[in-house]
């Protein structure tokens, strides 16, 4: 995908791994709405923000209907409630899913046809290597993520005849909000997996393994649950 004459929608990109995903397609030349949930939050220059809720199906239409020139969907938001799913709370296992999963699901409905009228394009969903990797205490985090791999590859196959490309972004911990209690070794630089991302968007891949973690956990699916 020539990244120099897209529209890219990225949503979350008023912090964290969108907002480098969003400053980095503005330096390839695209053009960027950077979707949020509070839109006077986007703090970057060259972009125009955008309101989006994921939670929200009112204003995914109307974000479809404000990008409608779009060619390329960055499906970045979400959320971690840190919530185990069988001590936690029901709410908040439903709200992990209901932004993790049918959120981008949501955004993606609305914007496919966007797309495909614009001539076709591509899809790019942010997901994580807890699709694959199952910890007990993030068990609401890790099931929204494994259905949104399986959405992210249906998904492939379903708009491919309609000349959209989709593809996923797998990584581990990010030095971002979201892992601020992590020591910083076990963080991967934002910035570096944005710009391996779009690389991955220009040459076609379908999946991107962004870090170490992510490609020991994946060579390792077939092993049993206890060993991985």
């Amino acid at each position: 995908m020539d990244l120099r004459n897209a529209v890219a929608v990225v949503t979350g990109a008023n912090r964290g791994l969108g907002r480098h995903l969003a400053a980095q397609l503005v330096d390839r030349g695209a053009k960027v709405y950077a979707a949020a949930r509070r839109p006077e939050t986007v703090e970057l220059s060259g972009v125009t923000p955008l309101h989006l809720d994921l939670t929200d199906e009112a204003s995914i239409l109307a974000a479809a209907r404000t990008a409608s020139d779009a060619t390329l969907l960055v499906n970045n938001a979400g959320i971690n409630t840190l919530t185990p799913l069988v001590a936690g709370g029901l709410d908040a296992v439903r709200l992990d899913m209901e932004t993790n999963f049918f959120g981008p699901l949501a955004v993606t409905r609305a914007f496919a046809p966007v797309i495909e009228g614009n001539g076709g394009g591509g899809v790019l969903n942010v997901l994580s290597v807890l699709s694959w990797l199952h910890p007990a205490e993030l068990g609401a985090y890790a099931a929204a993520k494994a259905a949104a791999w399986a959405q992210t590859n249906a998904v492939r196959q379903e708009l491919a005849p309609r000349g959209i490309a989709v593809s996923a972004l797998h990584v581990g911990y990010m030095d971002t909000g979201m892992a601020a209690g992590l020591p910083d070794d076990q963080k991967a630089d934002p910035a570096d997996v944005a710009a391996l991302a779009l690389r991955a968007l220009e040459t076609g891949l379908t999946e991107v393994l962004a870090d170490d973690t992510s490609r020991f956990v994946k060579q390792s699916l077939a092993a049993a649950p206890a060993a991985v």
